[in-house]
């Protein structure tokens, strides 16, 4: 059997050796964070460190609240805003659209982007109301970056309250002018189960009692915490050589016969996603496991399920044209070889 090839981060991206490391020291150590005692208040100490870290390495200098990771910092932030509205692009993460399954949805283009005219639109048509707006960063299925300055100036002008995931980008890519902003440690590196939410101003959400200063209740995971910081501080110095292998792809892709979707936006250089004419992604993915190849169908909230990508319908694609589509990602290990291995075998399969 051929060695496997794992070409699926955009869902999870193995742990690099330096957050293994502090984890497992950690772990050693390790007392509550709210204890009176002396382990505890040392625990205390390690656990603002590891805030102070994160924070300085994403160039954030206002609040951040630790959560178990993306999802519910998605929930903390629509659930519990201050505003009065809600509106969401029609390709954001499953986890947006099941805690605000009745928000406006704003529509996109053929190649993913949000219509601008769409939210300045609705933006005049709330009067005085104040929205949420939340609009990811990056597409974790086909990797389209969205124009977040411009959109998020859009929501300021009305004084609303802009929200970006950014699961896909935090570690990869400078961080949006946003209010309220998650991210993922286990999207770049850090230990499952820890997340944050990155607050400007508390008080745009309603505090729920607890730890986090009274934001998100529990025991505070400081080992989680700490190799969180590790990797983060890891950078984001190979996405420029990502770049150079998303491109490369690319090209093959299309002299194979498939198709680049969002080819015509700008996308994280870490995602792609790609559509074989007549193949069944179902098929595809069969194929590519079984010649030791990781990749995915959509999100791998969803790619278990049988639905069509709600993305992918949002973009305009055709039930059948969604069904062909499988997703490459990329980590900080992912080589040129390993794109020619995958060209092979799509080639292959594509027959």
């Amino acid at each position: 059997m051929p060695e496997r090839l794992y070409l699926d981060h955009a869902a999870t991206t193995p742990m690099l050796r330096v957050a293994r490391d502090a984890v497992a020291s950690a772990m050693e150590n390790w007392a509550n964070p709210s204890s009176p005692h002396a382990e505890g208040r040392a625990a205390r100490a390690a656990l603002e460190e590891a805030r102070a870290r994160i924070k300085a390495a994403l160039g954030w200098t206002h609040e951040l609240i630790f959560t178990s990771g993306a999802s519910e910092a998605i929930s903390i932030a629509l659930a519990r805003t201050t505003g009065d509205a809600t509106l969401v692009s029609a390709v954001e993460h499953d986890a947006v659209h099941r805690v605000a399954p009745e928000a406006y949805a704003l529509p996109v283009s053929a190649d993913g982007l949000v219509a601008r005219d769409a939210l300045y639109g609705r933006l005049s048509a709330l009067g005085a109301r104040r929205p949420l707006v939340a609009i990811q960063h990056a597409n974790n299925e086909t990797g389209v970056l969205q124009p977040l300055d411009t959109l998020g100036q859009a929501v300021r002008d009305k004084h609303g309250i802009f929200f970006a995931d950014c699961a896909q980008t935090a570690g990869k890519l400078p961080l949006p002018d946003a209010d309220l902003i998650a991210v993922s440690a286990h999207k770049l590196g850090g230990p499952p189960g820890i997340g944050a939410l990155l607050v400007r101003d508390l008080g745009t959400i309603t505090p729920s009692g607890g730890q986090e200063k009274g934001y998100r209740p529990g025991t505070e995971n400081l080992p989680g915490a700490i190799g969180f910081a590790a990797a983060v501080e890891a950078g984001r110095g190979w996405m420029s050589r990502a770049a150079d292998l998303r491109q490369h792809l690319d090209a093959a892709i299309e002299a194979a016969g498939g198709q680049v979707v969002a080819k015509g936006a700008e996308r994280i250089p870490t995602i792609a996603s790609y559509q074989m004419p007549g193949k069944a992604a179902s098929v595809q993915l069969i194929q590519f496991d079984m010649a030791g190849i990781a990749v995915s169908a959509g999100s791998a909230c969803s790619s278990g399920t049988l639905k069509t990508s709600r993305v992918l319908g949002a973009m305009g694609r055709d039930v059948q044209e969604a069904a062909e589509v499988i997703r490459v990602s990329f980590g900080p290990e992912t080589s040129r070889a390993d794109i020619y291995r995958f060209i092979e075998t799509w080639q292959r399969i594509r027959g």
